[in-house]
């Protein structure tokens, strides 16, 4: 599904990612965990086309097609889908609104005719039911007066609504208190399958006791220099990440 060869990138100037290797397969989920400023949100940003983000050398295949060729807008509507460290607040703009554009844009990408109010209303219900959000946190503007985790929970339902083929999630946990990462691990669990991957971006490794990955890669100053399977996970718990880089 996801090929990553060689990839470097820097920002302003700066290299961030140093030749990154990764392929990802329909139904996985790999997990790229790091300290910080070892280039695992600026991997996610590259994913999604963030313009910030300068791509110097190598090649990013999804499902047979040069992502570097698409503008972001495409690479959503391709079937890619970010979710944001820190969702940010839309005043004014409804949920409904906002996901039925967002619904509407993918529909006619693919040459469908825009969904229509009854069936979108009926799709938000039966998303919002299985991820058993609150009729009101879906009816409010984008994101305003939320709590941390009902932010993420919130990603977590334009997730679900956009339905996309591989998903990015950037630090979901971060700020997360523990009742808040159960239910937004549950809402990623839901949402997984055979057809779809995911993408963890994480410091710990209390999101991987929630969603369980089928690879581990550990990034470390812009070079994956490790991948193993759910153990590795513990063992960074266990040894922190200096030992990798001795």
């Amino acid at each position: 599904m996801l090929s990553i060869k060689k990839l470097h990138a820097r920002v302003e100037g700066k290299e961030i990612l140093k030749g990154i290797n990764i392929e990802v397969k329909a139904g996985e989920i790999h997990a790229v965990m790091g300290p910080n400023g070892s280039g695992k949100s600026t991997l996610a940003s590259v994913l999604a086309g963030n313009p910030k983000f300068e791509v110097t050398r190598g090649s990013i295949i999804f499902q047979d097609k040069d992502v570097l060729d698409m503008e972001p807008e495409d690479r959503s509507r391709e079937g890619i889908f970010l979710s944001f460290q820190y969702p940010i607040e839309i005043p004014g703009v409804s949920m409904v609104n906002f996901m039925r554009a967002a619904v509407n844009e993918h529909r006619k990408y693919k040459g469908l005719e825009p969904i229509t109010a009854g069936d979108f209303l009926r799709l938000m219900r039966d998303k919002r039911e299985m991820l058993g959000m609150d009729k009101q946190l879906v009816s409010r503007s984008v994101n305003e007066g939320f709590s941390g985790g009902e932010k993420k929970r919130n990603e977590i339902f334009q997730m679900a609504m956009l339905n996309p083929k591989l998903s990015i999630l950037d630090e979901t946990d971060s700020g997360l208190d523990i009742d808040a990462l159960r239910i937004v691990a549950a809402g990623v669990n839901k949402l997984r399958t055979p057809e779809n991957a995911t993408i963890l971006i994480t410091h710990y490794q209390r999101l991987l006791e929630y969603i369980k990955p089928d690879y581990v890669h550990v990034l470390h100053d812009g070079k994956i220099v490790r991948s193993a399977g759910p153990e590795l996970a513990l063992e960074l718990e266990e040894k922190g990440y200096d030992w990798l880089a001795e």
